[in-house]
């Protein structure tokens, strides 16, 4: 069990009963054989386009869109997207809020993700990121030189980086302050100039009748205890993608300052758009 900042209650992810696993089975079955056929796929066509394109990726990053958009509808949670999205070499920021982040931010734009190191070596999911091109980073600032320089690289080769500044999934109801080391890569002299940012809000409609933060992941949950959670759930809620406006790193003095007008965005469209308790 854990506890969520703003609640102040604990929850615990509802283990499937009875008919429920078949729902479990009936979603599951499909959801794996995407993933699994959309990963031989990318990692076959991968021997291709390395050779011809080098970091340039033209093709695979849209099976992944794919393989995202088709288990969000086996899944049976729809997902809206409003706003503008951002054109050129620039990179995103989005609030935290579980690890159906990684599918619904997937299905509606080419991103490669900012992960901490460790997730590269979790069951499951570190494999689909490695095989999807996330960048892993250790927090630590002996290294914050390597990063920055693999941040400029992958930019510059066109690909939009997607990071979460609040460091770690939340109740799916609550937005973090964002900590601003990361925005720091972004004021290079190779990037400033050029690169733009966006923030997007993510917003989880819950089940109806279930408990508001019930597709939040966070604190010492279980990967399983909850996937299985949503599987089994009788009816699905619904997801919200708001794209917001994005800005010039140059128009912005520091990292901080930047951070804080990113964050603002998001907090205002999650606080306006939200559900009531």
């Amino acid at each position: 069990m854990t506890t969520t900042w703003g609640e102040g209650t604990e929850i615990t992810p509802e283990a499937p009963k009875g008919l429920a696993w078949l729902r479990v089975l009936r979603r599951g079955i499909p959801i794996f054989l995407v993933l699994t056929i959309g990963m031989i796929l990318k990692l076959a066509l991968r021997v291709i386009e390395r050779p011809l394109f080098g970091m340039g990726r033209p093709v695979t990053p849209y099976i992944t869109q794919a393989a995202c958009r088709l288990s969000l509808f086996f899944m049976g949670i729809p997902v809206k997207a409003t706003g503008p999205r951002i054109k050129g070499p620039g990179a995103v920021v989005a609030n935290h809020s579980s690890w159906l982040d990684i599918f619904t931010l997937n299905s509606r734009k080419n991103v490669y993700f900012v992960s901490k190191a460790e997730v590269a070596n979790w069951p499951g999911i570190g494999w689909l990121a490695r095989a999807t091109g996330t960048v892993f980073i250790n927090r630590d600032r002996r290294e914050a030189k390597a990063q920055t320089d693999l941040f400029e690289t992958r930019l510059k080769a066109g690909h939009r980086l997607l990071f979460f500044p609040e460091g770690t999934s939340t109740d799916a109801v609550t937005v973090l302050p964002f900590k601003t080391t990361l925005f720091a890569a972004f004021f290079t002299e190779g990037l400033r100039d050029i690169l733009q940012m966006q923030a997007v809000t993510v917003l989880y409609h819950a089940p109806e009748g279930a408990d508001r933060r019930f597709y939040g992941w966070w604190g010492d949950m279980e990967f399983g205890a909850h996937l299985l959670s949503v599987l089994a759930a009788k009816s699905q809620g619904h997801v919200e993608l708001i794209y917001h406006t994005p800005v010039k790193v140059s128009d912005f003095k520091d990292r901080k300052e930047l951070a804080r007008h990113l964050e603002a965005q998001v907090r205002g469209a999650h606080r306006l758009t939200a559900p009531e308790a």
